[in-house]
């Protein structure tokens, strides 16, 4: 089997930093495509996933917000070719019932597809010096110059897109504004609070100005992400530090939020945007915390109330359908996601990842040269 010689991000074990170096991949099956990556966003799974608090397998290429051009396709392969410009997403299996039905979010196969970084069979695309490396995290391992793709997680852009601004829709953009467009589908002058100010919850925030949300509420503890917040559409803003947030949200909106989003993956923090739900209304779970975590939430709350809490993945989003329609809102100047991104050269990888754990990037975004 012939092999293209590419350049890699490998985190050999848990807590270890990304080490670049020369990799090889291998061919695309007939249901898949080579992608040369121009850029990637990196995510806070990614950095969750490096730390070994999910039970993905290393050596691993992570990455999962990747962006680039298709330079082979399998031969099963339809809707893409070779030169088309293409944003790449989540993986899903294409044949159970969710995603028969237009639901690949929750793909029966979804986790292994996406945290146990290998194909469907078993094997993976990469190698170092004849080692086998871990590959399709999250259906493409995009922390590299190039990815072995399924088709399933490939969309077409046009050519007026940049790279480094569409990367990062594939996962925590779709996931924020999704969750807001997709799931809540909230009515115009509905309120909403959102838990987290972050690559997931300040696209949720433009999101619900898309919408027409009023009041629209963001709760977090950095006054710079909150400033960004209110910039962005935020019409109240509130520093959990500082201020009781469910008092806070109850006193703006007269008893409570039409919905909530809980998009940081605190611990403590779900219940917060629980109690925080006016009777009859919706808490979107989004954040992931550590496998394990439990939250304990009112019982009798949630019945005398009928209030919901309802997990959400990737924003509900088929990345075909709503990577274009961003796009669209992106060009007309009504989704400025530009804001929220900060470019670093792909040898920054460790300084990026360190600057989003810090707060002080929002979305950090590597350019692969």
């Amino acid at each position: 089997m012939s092999t293209t010689a590419i350049t890699a991000a490998v985190v050999e074990g848990a807590g270890a930093t990304f080490e670049i170096g020369p990799a090889e991949l291998g061919e695309a099956q007939a249901d898949e495509v080579r992608v040369r990556i121009i850029a990637s966003g990196i995510c806070h799974t990614d950095l969750l996933i490096r730390e070994g608090t999910f039970p993905t397998p290393m050596p691993v290429v992570l990455g999962h917000e990747g962006a680039g051009v298709v330079e082979e396709v399998g031969a099963a392969v339809t809707g893409v070719s070779v030169g088309d410009r293409v944003a790449l997403s989540y993986g899903s299996c294409g044949d159970c019932r969710s995603c028969a039905t237009g639901r690949p979010f929750y793909c029966a196969d979804f986790f292994p597809r996406n945290f146990l970084a290998t194909r469907a069979d078993g094997t993976t695309a990469l190698s170092r010096d004849g080692r086998p490396l871990h590959s399709h995290f999250f259906g493409q391992s995009s922390f590299a110059t190039g990815a072995i793709v399924n088709q399933r997680s490939v969309t077409p852009i046009a050519d007026d897109v940049p790279f480094e601004v569409v990367a990062p829709f594939g996962c925590g953009v779709q996931t924020g504004a999704g969750t807001v467009i997709n799931a809540l589908r909230p009515q115009a002058g509905s309120s909403i609070a959102i838990f987290g100010a972050g690559g997931v919850g300040l696209p949720a925030v433009m999101a619900a100005v898309i919408c027409g949300c009023d009041p629209i509420i963001v709760v977090d503890v950095r006054q710079s992400r909150l400033d960004l917040a209110r910039e962005l559409g935020a019409t109240h803003t509130i520093d959990a530090s500082q201020a009781d947030p469910v008092e806070a949200i109850r006193e703006i909106t007269g008893g409570g939020a039409d919905a909530t989003i809980e998009a940081c993956g605190v611990p403590g923090v779900l219940r917060q945007a629980v109690d925080a739900l006016a009777p009859d209304s919706i808490c979107a779970l989004v954040g992931a915390p550590p496998l394990g975590t439990e939250e304990a939430i009112d019982v009798n709350g949630l019945l005398s109330t009928g209030r919901i809490v309802r997990g959400v993945v990737e924003g509900h989003s088929v990345p075909q359908f709503f990577i274009p329609q961003l796009i669209d809102l992106w060009r007309a100047g009504r989704f400025p996601i530009d804001r929220l991104i900060r470019a670093y050269d792909f040898d920054q990888i460790n300084e990026a990842g360190d600057a989003a754990l810090a707060g002080d990037v929002v979305k950090p975004v590597l350019r692969m040269g």
